[in-house]
């Protein structure tokens, strides 16, 4: 396999997906859905980090699996990785 920036990325990330996947199944699904919220609960730029720390794991999964989604299965993660960033970009520019 030739030494691109996708193959070290996968490399880079197999750590941590090794140990995600021997969590139990619903952890990394609360931590997230638990960073979501909080987000959303809190305003400014606390609750900017917390959805912006929540919309670089679906980035960073969404990348990690985009190889292998169909086309269905793309648009509803990036949908759901958009929801996250502007989500994000409206807890840091509440309106008054």
């Amino acid at each position: 396999m030739p030494d691109t920036v996708r193959h070290r990325i996968d490399h880079a990330s197999l750590p941590l997906m090794t140990r995600l996947s021997g969590l139990p199944r619903p952890v990394p699904f609360v931590v997230l859905l638990t960073l979501l919220v909080a987000g959303v609960l809190i305003s400014g730029p606390l609750g900017f980090a917390l959805m912006g720390l929540a919309a670089l794991f679906v980035a960073w999964v969404l990348y990690l699996s985009w190889p292998t989604l169909n086309r269905t299965e793309r648009l509803m993660r990036l949908a759901v990785l958009l929801l996250a960033v502007a989500m994000a970009i409206v807890q840091l520019f509440p309106r008054a």
